[in-house]
């Protein structure tokens, strides 16, 4: 089946509707079994630059693809970043708590940028809003920081955004490159877990890896499921 190409035709729509830019947010690293989480941004605020060709959801691209096209998508993002949120803030707090503060620290990098933020909208792939629960927590969350540089804009949720909507599909390539980037850096500190290949995912050869060398400060210790590796955690 062929997949459509992602339009802006949502995007178009918010800023006619007195928008003055939409944020795509897109995350990554959610089921991993190590690693962090990274959320990305990317803002349109109408510029006449066109879509990157051959932009999709980062998911339904190749490695070398999502990293040819991430420079090109910086430069057509009239603003972007990437926060991320760490396995020991996974482990402490929960993983949708540690989207959110991935996602505040992206933020605070766009205010820290000198994007002004008043009236935009954040476009959020998917029907469960995990973004705004943890937003409205922000300065406790953020210990006093103001990511917004004002009040928080709302957010507007579309299923497969990822797929349709240009902006979230640019946010989830710079996210993913990103934290595909710190896993595969992670090879030289902690080697012989393949992360180059498995960026922290679950496989059979990633799972025999820990049960061979047990496992690093990376890796999501509540979450892992093999038996024999258990075993030994809990002796």
């Amino acid at each position: 089946m062929t997949v459509a190409d992602p339009t802006l035709r949502l995007e178009r729509r918010l800023l006619r509707e007195g928008a003055s830019m939409v944020i795509g947010v897109d995350e990554v690293g959610r089921g991993a079994i190590a690693g962090p989480v990274g959320v990305g941004l990317s803002v349109f605020d109408g510029h006449g630059r066109r879509i990157p060709e051959g932009l999709r959801d980062s998911k339904m691209l190749p490695e070398p693809t999502r990293e040819r096209l991430h420079p090109i998508v910086q430069t057509w993002s009239t603003a972007h970043a990437v926060g991320l949120a760490s396995n020991d803030e996974i482990e402490e707090v929960g993983i949708i708590v540690a989207l959110g503060i991935a996602a505040m620290r992206a933020f605070a990098g766009l205010l820290a940028g000198g994007l002004v933020m008043q009236d935009a909208v954040i476009l959020l792939d998917g029907s469960h809003d995990w973004l705004s629960p943890v937003l409205d927590r922000a300065e406790p969350i953020a210990r006093g920081a103001a990511v917004f540089g004002g009040a928080r804009p709302p957010v507007t949720m579309r299923v497969k955004a990822d797929r349709d909507c240009a902006v979230v599909a640019a946010a989830s390539v710079l996210a993913k490159v990103h934290r595909d980037r710190v896993m595969i850096a992670a090879d030289g500190t902690h080697p012989g877990y393949g992360w180059t290949g498995n960026k922290g995912y679950a496989s059979a050869e990633h799972y025999a890896a820990i049960d061979r060398l047990g496992p690093t400060p990376l890796h999501r210790v509540s979450w892992l499921r093999t038996p024999s590796l258990l075993d030994g955690l809990l002796a």
